[in-house]
């Protein structure tokens, strides 16, 4: 049967003595499982899971972009994309990593011509590391500057000529008619970030403040990445750990202010309507893809330093409900904050206590933290720690992530070597979004080359991995490597659910697509050429790197030589020799056996694929 005979193992036909298996082994057994490291126990890689995962992801961007998305109304299409979407790619991305012991471009030896794909994530995780590192030097500053006597956000200043109100308590707010601004969002705004509010006669210079702190930062990321798993693996329980700690106590007292319930009650109360808006749900499947780092790199980083039996399926349910759960109570504890403070400025309308921004975790936290009687200064110095160590983790995947790849390709240069010069460029990148136009230029980034970038070649990776190599070979290596039959839900999912919904939600995305705008005001011509042509840089990957992939393995005609590289090279499937030997025995028996059922059954290409989604017995 044709179909079937598509997904044999690469190089192995229906039947296999001895001889066959060996030369199996040899085609890709140059390297030993061994020779790469491994995590000491798999409590580490759990740690480091959710540490890369629950960051700032959940802390920062998640109640921006439900504050953006109607509050409640987002609840519900993140909950189904998560479901439908999340976990799928989470739990996939995983098993490729552990199965082939490789990183997030040698793993498309089981689709070459899709290698571009990996160089291509490769790219927007460079650009989210570029600025996730700016928030991460601004939660240094802001802890630096939290041991003072007197928190420097609790009160207005004089040369402010916005109508201001102190973050601390009142008894009254002040008469006026003129749209009330809180000091610790006018604090962020003209004293941290030095804000512009227009970019079209340039960003400005770096702020020395913050450049020391974004240097501090690349110091402590270069240290906890320097050695690999054998380092990050140990500060993964601290990194993962404390978080909760100051997060669950901010919870507490953020639903004791006084005006919490109104903003709790907006963020968890659904408005229907919304359920409609596919930009609702784009928005969803962007934060799902960024809270869990899934399409960039660093969960098949990870999982590629597993042994090959670990148990990945208990791991990547924990980490996405984990991930899940951190989100929802980072929600209702900022919007608890929101609530406060509208009370605090006599707004009755939540939406509009503070601009949209990135800064909104930097505005309304410190507002709350204000607001504590006794001692705010240590619950300041502890909640920007706690900032900065969730920043930390997640940043040391995505910087490992590149690494890895870089030492994966060339074996000869030391992975400390690989870590330092990474850092020093991302240093170097990083001062751009800590000039007076940076937050301009964050946004920027992040819709450009972190966001549209990374949603598309999650499609690419899907139709590569699931429809060209095919749902029941991947079923069977993903049986082989957990000895866990692969469910109706995962399948589903995987073949049809994942893939077809985001296709819908991006060509949707694109048609509706309107000009970027930052706290209102629309980018110069100059910035959006700059955000598409960063756009085209990451996407263009894919094409060019499948070019160049056939045109360096040309065989006898251009034919031949592009199917040949849509399907698995020599070098896909475990690592270990011996390992790879017993995987060539159990595909060849399955094929074996699938090959006498379909003689006795003819059966279209439709049903086939129907009975692989659903894993039904030909």
């Amino acid at each position: 049967m044709k179909l079937i005979a598509k997904h044999l193992p690469p190089k192995l036909p229906s039947s296999q003595s001895d001889d066959d298996l060996l030369r199996c082994n040899k085609e890709s057994g140059k390297t030993d499982e061994n020779e790469r490291a491994n995590w000491s126990n798999g409590l580490e890689f759990l740690m480091s899971c959710i540490s890369m995962s629950v960051g700032l992801g959940n802390v920062w961007r998640f109640p921006f972009t439900a504050y953006e998305n109607g509050g409640g109304a987002f609840l519900i299409p993140y909950i189904i994309v998560l479901i439908v979407i999340g976990k799928p790619m989470y739990y996939l991305e995983m098993c490729l990593g552990q199965f082939t012991s490789k990183g997030s471009v040698k793993i498309w030896s089981i689709c070459p011509a899709f290698l571009g794909v990996g160089y291509g994530q490769a790219v927007g995780t460079m650009c989210i590391i570029t600025y996730y590192s700016s928030l991460i030097a601004l939660t240094l500053y802001y802890m630096g500057i939290s041991f003072q006597s007197v928190l420097p956000w609790t009160f207005c200043r004089d040369s402010w000529e916005e109508a201001c109100v102190d973050s601390l308590p009142k008894d009254q707010i002040p008469n006026t008619t003129r749209k009330l601004q809180s000091s610790s969002e006018l604090y962020f705004v003209k004293e941290v970030v030095k804000e512009k509010n227009q970019i079209d006669d340039g960003i400005g210079l770096p702020d020395v403040n913050l450049t020391i702190c974004l240097f501090v930062s690349w110091v402590i990321i270069f240290l906890v990445i320097r050695r690999g798993v054998k380092s990050s693996g140990k500060a993964a329980y601290f990194l993962a750990i404390f978080p909760y700690v100051v997060l669950i106590a901010l919870l507490v007292r953020s639903v004791t202010l006084e005006g919490a319930k109104d903003g709790i009650l907006f963020f968890l109360k659904p408005n229907w309507s919304e359920l409609l808006n596919l930009k609702v749900w784009k928005e969803a499947v962007v934060q799902c893809f960024f809270s869990l780092a899934v399409g960039l790199g660093p969960v098949i980083m990870f999982s590629s330093y597993n042994r090959f039996d670990h148990n990945i399926y208990r791991d990547a349910l924990i980490v996405t409900s984990l991930d899940t759960i951190t989100s929802l109570i980072a929600g209702i504890t900022i919007f608890g904050i929101l609530g406060n403070l509208a009370h605090n400025l006599g707004i009755a309308d939540i939406k509009e206590v503070v601009k949209g921004g990135t800064g909104l975790a930097f505005i309304s936290y410190p507002d709350a933290i204000a607001k504590f009687q006794a001692v705010p200064q240590v619950f300041a110095v502890l909640f920007f720690f706690m900032l900065f160590v969730l920043g930390v983790g997640s940043i040391v995947a995505l910087q490992s992530a590149i690494v890895t790849i870089i030492c994966d390709q060339f074996k000869s240069i030391q992975f400390w070597i690989v870590a330092l010069i990474t850092s020093i460029c991302g240093f170097l990148l990083g001062l751009v979004y800590i000039t007076p136009g940076g937050q301009w230029i964050l946004n920027l980034v992040d819709f450009y080359g972190g966001t549209y970038v990374i949603f598309v070649l999650a499609i690419f990776q899907l139709v590569g991995i699931v429809w060209l190599y095919g749902l029941q070979n991947l079923c069977d290596d993903i049986e082989f490597m957990t000895h866990r039959k692969v469910t109706i839900y995962w399948r589903l999912c995987w073949s049809f659910l994942t893939p077809v919904m985001m296709l819908i939600i991006f060509i949707y995305s694109m048609l509706n697509i309107e000009a970027l705008t930052y706290r209102g005001y629309v980018y110069p011509k100059s910035a959006e050429v700059a955000g598409w042509i960063l756009f085209a840089i990451g996407l263009s990957q894919f094409p060019l790197w499948a070019l160049w992939y056939i045109h360096s393995h040309y065989q006898n005609s251009i034919t031949t030589t592009i199917k040949a590289t849509l399907t698995p090279s020599g070098k896909w499937g475990p690592t270990n020799s011996e390992t790879r030997a017993k995987w060539c025995e159990f595909k060849s028996k399955l094929t074996e056996e699938r090959l006498r059922q379909a003689s006795s059954k003819k059966m279209g290409f439709f049903w086939q694929k129907i009975y692989n989604i659903f894993d039904l017995k030909n």
